[in-house]
């Protein structure tokens, strides 16, 4: 399950692993969930993929999932201890959960929407509800849920900055300052995506002693 699934990106690469996978996709935007399934018909994989509407703080699927993955949503849910309960009993006994959420050493400026930056920009990451999770903070609540075997590790080292920094942060900020840019985009990533793409890879396979966010896996 992709618990949070947005456009539906994760699922289309976790699909694209394995045809025996079944893999549902869980948002609480409407038009997203049929947008997803209208895609993923499409392209034909419709009798593996679905996507419904829930309520991640309201979920009450019992059991059956051997994975569970949740990219940046976290950061978005008040009720972050009790969504953690919610997927632990979605999952199989022996399943694996992982999460990606922001850190509390920048990645999310939850509280510097209007506020500017060192750098001079100004914050455009909107409804986050915390500013990140300390490490040991999320081991905690995993473990609160039940979960077992928690890892957690800093992403957005140096190098995953740097790359956050030339394919999201500066395009969105050229785009909002001009619809010129949308002309210029595509040359833009022509030249940057290459060293976004090498500085993406040495993020995940260093061990950082700091980062903007967070890896975490834990088992059920």
């Amino acid at each position: 399950m992709d618990a949070g699934s947005g456009f539906g990106q994760y699922v289309y690469y976790l699909s694209s692993k394995n045809k025996g996978w079944h893999i549902t996709g869980v948002d609480v935007k409407e038009e997203q969930v049929k947008d997803c399934n209208e895609f993923f018909s499409r392209i034909k994989r419709q009798d593996r993929v679905q996507f419904q509407y829930g309520d991640l703080t309201k979920l009450s699927v019992e059991g059956g999932y051997d994975l569970v993955v949740s990219v940046d949503v976290m950061e978005h849910i008040e009720d972050d201890e009790g969504v953690l309960k919610n997927l632990y009993q979605t999952m199989n006994p022996g399943g694996m959960i992982i999460i990606s959420t922001p850190s509390d050493q920048g990645g999310s400026d939850a509280h510097h929407h209007e506020a500017e930056h060192d750098d001079g920009v100004t914050g455009f990451i909107d409804e986050h509800v915390r500013d990140g999770y300390n490490l040991q903070e999320i081991i905690q609540k995993l473990k609160k849920a039940g979960f077992k075997d928690v890892d957690a590790r800093y992403s957005y080292g140096w190098p995953g900055k740097i790359s956050w920094k030339l394919s999201m942060k500066y395009p969105i900020v050229m785009l909002n300052a001009t619809k010129v840019f949308f002309i210029l985009l595509p040359f833009y990533y022509l030249i940057t995506f290459p060293f976004s793409f090498v500085l993406n890879i040495m993020d995940v396979r260093g061990n950082h002693k700091k980062g903007t966010g967070l890896i975490v896996k834990a088992f059920k």
